[in-house]
């Protein structure tokens, strides 16, 4: 006789397990602090790395239905993948529509082909265009990254400053939209201000509108090139604007005299004045995490915007349902709820009763285990390193005391 949980066996034993799982997970993030890294602004020198092969690469797969005993050839691909359109050719009587995969949550279909990006999630690897994210983040700009991602290749010295230019002449945003963020209201969440002024600019660019056009805008080159450097110019000023209106400020105009990141500080800082320039290491710290953020492979937010953008929509309506799924806390507004935590736990002292509460499944840990990472994110031991450079230029909030690594014998122990 076989042996069942019963389903709240089963649910129990399944968040017992995620809870331990996202304290191993800590247990992780804190070892792999014990190597760092100089960041260091020297000329970029990286080397890009292929990504391995899958499952063997290519070759074939026999299916047999053993309700009717025939069998099926089906193509690998040279990237370990089966056309799930193949299943439709297995047909055992009744409708005749064929087999279908059912994947939910897309645990195991990949969607599109794609070079962008490389995920070893049991190896703790994120690569970029085949470089790894932690040499990028050492020895290069958020625009050479970004110019990386959409084209293929590192700029020359001469690209990377006509891009520079390019991204800095769009960065002012029309008054209509401004006037959008100022009817909202002061205690309105940034990211709502932020969808609501991204949309608002579809309606300032009707060249960017293909209901306008009567075309496909996404298969010209011109015309992609254009809203590429109009979405990275614009997107800080109008995420400064959100900021400021929360905060009861005026929006300040971007600087076209500072660099990418040091702009977007300037226009959170500056209070208008036009002589401010921010903290250099500080603008640097921004820009490296403005890297590290800059592509995930097919995340919630980059699936939003491939969904919309393949109706022909706009790119403004895209992105701006894109944000509106980055805002979820289960995606970017992660990051909240972790604040939130760290507000409940209040003190170092009161860790090992947190923790308790989440072995009891009483609480939820935030911050904490990832989708793809199962063992640790690269990325964190990037913005590990430079916490400390941070803390020491601005000071170090008291909430911020639980999570520090110089912790981590405690935490391992409880772990």
């Amino acid at each position: 006789m076989e042996a069942r949980l019963s389903c709240d066996e089963d649910i129990g034993l399944r968040l017992s397990t995620s809870s331990s799982r996202r304290v191993a997970i800590l247990r992780n993030h804190l070892e792999s602090g014990n190597t760092s890294s100089s960041h260091s602004l020297e000329t970029l020198a990286v080397s890009a790395e292929i990504a391995p092969k899958f499952s063997g690469g290519s070759g074939t797969l026999t299916v047999v239905d053993n309700r009717t005993g025939k069998k099926y050839e089906f193509e690998i691909s040279e990237g370990g993948t089966l056309k799930a359109t193949d299943f439709q050719k297995i047909v055992a009587g009744g409708d005749g529509q064929g087999l279908r995969v059912f994947d939910p949550g897309y645990l195991n279909t990949a969607p599109v082909r794609s070079t962008i990006s490389y995920i070893d999630g049991d190896k703790g690897i994120l690569r970029y265009r085949g470089y790894p994210i932690e040499e990028l983040a050492e020895k290069s700009s958020f625009l050479e990254v970004a110019y990386l991602l959409m084209y293929g290749n590192l700029p020359s010295k001469t690209q990377l400053v006509g891009w520079e230019r390019a991204v800095a002449q769009h960065s002012a945003v029309p008054q209509t939209v401004l006037s959008v963020i100022a009817a909202l209201p002061h205690d309105a969440h940034p990211m709502g201000t932020l969808v609501a002024s991204i949309c608002a600019l579809s309606s300032c660019h009707p060249d960017a509108n293909p209901a306008l056009q009567g075309q496909d805008l996404y298969k010209s080159k011109a015309v992609r090139d254009k809203q590429i450097v109009r979405v990275l110019g614009k997107v800080p000023t109008l995420a400064a604007a959100a900021y400021l209106r929360m905060a009861g400020r005026p929006p300040v105009m971007p600087s076209n005299q500072l660099s990418y990141s040091e702009n977007f500080l300037y226009m959170l800082d500056s209070l208008g004045d036009r002589n401010y320039k921010p903290h250099p290491r500080l603008a640097r710290v921004l820009d490296i995490l403005f890297i590290l953020h800059a592509e995930h492979e097919m995340n919630c937010s980059t699936a939003a915007a491939r969904h919309l953008a393949s109706s022909g929509v706009d790119v403004y309506t895209a992105l701006a349902g894109a944000t509106g799924a980055l805002y979820g806390p289960l995606h970017g507004g992660a990051n909240e709820a972790v604040l939130k935590m760290l507000k409940e736990i209040g003190s170092v002292e009161k860790i090992p009763e947190f923790l308790e509460d989440v072995k009891n499944r009483k609480r939820k840990m935030s911050g904490f285990g990832h989708r793809v990472y199962k063992n640790y994110d690269p990325r964190a031991k990037v913005v590990r390193t430079l916490a400390d450079e941070v803390f020491a230029i601005v000071g170090r909030d008291p909430l911020i005391e639980p999570l520090l690594w110089k912790r981590r014998p405690f935490l391992m122990s409880t772990s």
